[in-house]
This record gives C-alpha cells, structure tokens and sequence, in this order.
C-alpha cells in the first residue's frame, strides 16, 4: 500500500462556522454561554492554556447525550460552504482527510459523514445510563496545549505520510507548524493575529487550498 498524503483539518470555526462547546453552553442560556464563549476565545487566542479551561467548561455545561445530537445538527447546519467540495478534491487528489479536534467526537461524527471523513481525532465525552454528562477523555493529546502536534507525531509513525498539511483557525492549530510541511490558517469566521501573521498560507475559504495540494 503506498504512503498516505495526510491533510487535518480543524472542525470548530473550519469545518463549520460554530465552536460546538459554545453551542451546547448556549442551551444553559445566555450566562452560561457568554462564560463559556469567553474562556474559548481566550484559548484559542493563546490567552491561556487549553487544559487550565478544558474541563471547567464542561464541569459549568455538563451536556446531556440529547443536546450533543442537537449540536451535531448544527454544525451541519452551519458548515463551511465549500467544504464539501474542497474534501472530495482532497480525496480526489489522493490526500487522506483527518479531523483533528479539541471538540468532541460525538458532536463531530455526523458532519464527519457528511464529508465523507472516515478519521476523528478529538475528545470522547461519556455518558451514564440515563445520557446525562459523566467525564470526558482526559487523557486525549488535544486537551492541552502542544496536544495537536503530539498526535500528528504519533500517526505519523502509525502511517508513515509522503507529506502532511494542516488547517486551522486557533494557536493550538498553529502549533503544528515544523510538525506538519505546510500549515494553512483558516480565517473564514474568526481571523486570529498570531495566526494570520505567523501561517505559511492564510485562506478565508476552505476551497482556496486547491492551490496547494501539489
């Protein structure tokens, strides 16, 4: 079987235009949501680490299994206008797409099918009998800082890839630069500085990376 082209893709405000643990916080309502919203933000800006916030998002939102479905719909609700296309062309070009998230795999799955995308890379949540929230992965690399390019290191010793790109809007997606051979920032809904200055590529749509799968 030949090498594998590996390209990740970030899903929360890539993929689709929503940051899915702020969706199932806006449930709780509007406080509950701007608390949420703002410690994301934070995050993703480098503000602070990904692990000082991970779990006390949850611990503040705990989602039932009903409201991750209710997320899932709409991140395919709000998804990315070219994606769909930009995927199959990755496909048909012999890229191998992966998600890899600091989301949720549950809430990712179904967008995940919808694109044809047969890897997920992010954050298990558990349930008890009844799909009340329980715990989370701990455990998983993306829940903490430096989390993306360690697991981009360990399949790339599970696949042993020709090449290797990805895209994504936050500093825990930059942090695989020197990991992967091309990073690709994506400021089709949010444009963050450290970001947008430091890729080696910035796009505003997903589509404009078929320039760059040589």
């Amino acid at each position: 079987m030949p090498a594998p082209k590996l390209i990740f893709f970030d899903c929360d405000s890539t993929l689709s235009s929503i940051e899915g643990i702020d969706e199932l916080a806006r449930i709780r309502g509007g406080k509950c949501y701007a608390e949420v919203e703002a410690m994301t933000s934070a995050a993703m800006d480098g503000k602070v680490p990904i692990d000082e916030i991970f779990g006390r998002r949850l611990d503040i939102i705990r989602p039932t299994r009903d409201e991750v479905a209710l997320v899932a719909q709409k991140y395919i609700d709000e998804i990315e206008p070219t994606a769909l296309g930009t995927i199959r062309l990755v496909k048909d070009l012999g890229w191998t797409p992966i998600i890899l998230s600091a989301g949720f795999t549950q809430v990712i799955a179904p967008l995940a099918a919808l694109l044809g995308i047969d890897r997920i890379e992010a954050v298990g949540l558990k349930f008890d009998e009844r799909g009340d929230y329980a715990d989370y992965e701990r455990e998983f690399p993306t829940t903490r800082n430096g989390g993306k390019p360690a697991r981009i290191l360990q399949m790339k010793s599970e696949l042993h890839p020709i090449r290797t790109i990805m895209v994504g809007d936050g500093i825990s997606d930059l942090e695989t630069t020197g990991m992967v051979d091309l990073f690709v920032g994506f400021g089709g809904y949010v444009q963050r500085t450290k970001v947008q200055t430091n890729a080696q590529i910035f796009i505003h749509r997903l589509s404009e990376l078929s320039a760059h799968l040589s």
